[in-house]
């Protein structure tokens, strides 16, 4: 939502007469000022605030009236005359809403706010709300400042010092920011005019820095660099061309063209064919963050506390945009959510898969699902539906072919004009899987190394016949889910004919 229209939003609330509002948002200084350009729009109505330590504030005569007084800060509009629109800012009264005679005062408030110009405002970042409040409380998200609001800031913050930006550098900068509250620009701003007394490209590091921080402290995302690109990965060669359409479509060309833009993909298939590899070339290749999601991060202990987590992990990834949303192992987060095995959480991982899988259907945002899945068969049906993932591929055990050009790619990244013959190793090496074959190039350097020597082509050999493959140990799931997937139900990931069960014998 933009600043725009959330603020037409909040100016509709107000003039129909909701009696409370809960903006939920951390940025309390950003709240008051979009409440107070709300009070002059809506024919400049008197802003009040409270606060526990600080009282009232805002109206004559009354500063500090209701200090450490919850229930005197609810009264305090029976004083002002029947006709005078305000505006009451309530912060952290959330914290005393447990209380029955506060609940019960509220409760009471609605009723006549209902019948006049005014209008309690709660902020708090998260609430249990009392059953009793439910028809009495709007909810109202505050998104993070958007890529206009944060470009109006810098460009105010710059000529406030005398420096004002130039139109390519506050481009960039506010593209950068993007992301980040409020609060952290100013800060991210601050620091770079107390270090070279203006605003500059130089500074995009740091807010690179910044943003890893944010993600960091919100403990459901992890910010991951990467350096993988396509040319790292062996095979896949249907994958990666279909990935490269989907990049186009993220340009503006694409846009005027009609297309909307791509939703995500679905990565199945056994342990060590490519999946998290893919997910970080994807993101590198596109110049895009990486955000990972660990599902299990989502769930808490306390009533309501999961669905505010994944509430906050969209919003976080929405103002990341544009950014791949890396959902690692979906199906040990999500496996048994539509299941016998969700009445035993109270029905929260059926909520937070709704929350999810919702937003993936409805999403507008250029935010790139990548999820990954070894057990297809633990996922709920819902979540394979068309219109959840652009498209889901299969990533099986390698050919012949792509084993060669993994064995390849392996070599030649310790050793570049590696002269090896492959057609012993690659044959000896049927059922194998990408990550197994790098453990093979690798057991047969230490092999060689540990005699003092360069390791070679029966080094390899002698390596292979150490590793017992998951072709081997894990046969009956590899089938199932081969067998899931020949009846249409995902596309190969390579052009190259997988292997057969002759070859993996």
């Amino acid at each position: 939502m933009s600043g725009t229209s959330w603020c037409d939003q909040l100016d509709l609330l107000i003039r129909s007469r909701s009696p409370i509002l809960w903006i939920r948002s951390l940025e309390e200084e950003r709240v008051e000022a979009l409440l107070e350009q709300a009070a002059v729009r809506l024919g400049n109505r008197t802003l009040l605030r409270w606060d526990f330590i600080d009282g009232l504030s805002g109206a004559p005569n009354r500063q500090g009236e209701a200090a450490r007084n919850p229930m005197a800060a609810l009264a305090c509009l029976d004083a002002l005359p029947a006709d005078q629109g305000t505006i009451l800012l309530l912060r952290d009264f959330h914290r005393y809403c447990e209380d029955a005679g506060i609940c019960r005062r509220l409760r009471n408030l609605a009723g006549q706010l209902r019948q006049a110009p005014r209008t309690v405002v709660i902020t708090a970042p998260q609430w249990q709300l009392p059953p009793e409040l439910d028809d009495s409380v709007t909810v109202l998200e505050l998104p993070l400042p958007d890529s206009g609001e944060i470009s109006r800031l810098l460009e105010s913050i710059a000529a406030a010092c005398g420096q004002p930006l130039p139109a390519g550098v506050l481009t960039q900068l506010s593209a950068a920011c993007h992301g980040l509250s409020e609060q952290r620009v100013r800060q991210l701003a601050a620091r770079a005019l107390a270090r070279r007394g203006r605003l500059s490209e130089e500074d995009l590091a740091e807010v690179l820095e910044e943003k890893r921080q944010a993600i960091a402290k919100t403990e459901l995302l992890e910010y991951c660099p990467t350096e993988a690109t396509p040319a790292d990965i062996g095979g896949l060669e249907a994958l990666k061309h279909w990935l490269e359409q989907r990049r186009m479509a993220f340009s503006e060309e694409a846009r005027r063209y009609g297309l909307p833009l791509p939703r995500g993909v679905l990565l199945v298939g056994p342990q060590g064919t490519g999946k998290s590899l893919t997910a970080k070339a994807i993101a590198h290749s596109w110049s895009m963050p990486l955000l990972r999601l660990d599902v299990g991060r989502l769930f808490a202990g306390l009533v309501g506390a999961s669905e505010a987590r994944t509430r906050e992990m969209i919003q976080r990834a929405e103002a990341m945009a544009p950014c791949v949303l890396w959902i690692d192992e979906i199906d040990k987060g999500f496996g048994f959510a539509g299941g016998s095995d969700a009445r035993s959480d109270g029905g929260t991982s059926q909520r937070v898969l709704g929350t999810v899988l919702t937003w993936m259907a409805e999403k507008t945002s250029a935010v790139f699902v990548v999820a990954t899945a070894n057990a297809v068969e633990r996922l709920p049906g819902e979540l394979l539906r068309k219109g959840r993932f652009d498209e889901i591929f299969l990533l099986d055990l390698p050919s012949p072919e792509e084993r060669r050009d993994i064995l390849d790619l392996q070599l030649r990244r310790r050793r570049p004009d590696h002269r090896i013959p492959l057609e012993v190793l690659v044959d000896r090496t049927a059922g194998f899987s990408g990550a197994e074959l790098e453990q093979t190039v690798i057991e047969a350097m230490h092999l060689a190394f540990a005699e003092g020597r360069e390791f070679g082509e029966a080094d390899l050999v002698a390596a292979a016949t150490q590793v017992v493959p998951l072709s081997r140990t894990a046969r009956e799931q590899l089938e199932r889910l081969q067998e899931w997937a020949s009846g249409g139900r995902a596309r190969p990931a390579s052009r190259l004919r997988g292997m057969t069960n002759s070859d993996a014998a």
